[in-house]
């Protein structure tokens, strides 16, 4: 049986915190983070901040699913950030370079205060 991602929205004064726990690959991981983001921004959120720690995987279609809801919070004229990841996905963020695009911190902290 494959685990699933499972997805914790809070709200703070600046913001959105996505915490994601579990994979984010092919599939139903994937297509949950995209409608999640979605979701948030069709209701007016502009800032949305993910955090990684909690994610044990990430695969092309996760990295995809990355680089679609920054596009669309972009494009909504809001921030969207990156924050915690765990060694190994950092390591792969580094590898196809979206540490280059994406705003990566290191903590919730420095996230929020990117806001």
């Amino acid at each position: 049986m494959s685990e699933h991602a499972r997805f914790n929205v809070r709200f703070v004064d600046k913001g959105v915190i996505l915490d994601v726990q579990g994979p984010v690959r092919l599939g139903e991981t994937e297509q949950a983070l995209r409608e999640k983001v979605q979701e948030l921004v069709a209701a007016g959120n502009r800032n949305i901040a993910v955090n990684l720690s909690g994610v044990t995987m990430l695969d092309s279609s996760g990295i995809g699913a990355m680089v679609r809801s920054f596009t669309s919070v972009n494009r909504g004229g809001g921030k969207f950030v990156i924050f915690s990841p765990t060694k190994m996905i950092r390591q792969t963020l580094k590898m196809v370079r979206l540490d280059t695009i994406l705003a990566i911190y290191d903590d919730e902290a420095a996230a929020l205060a990117a806001f």
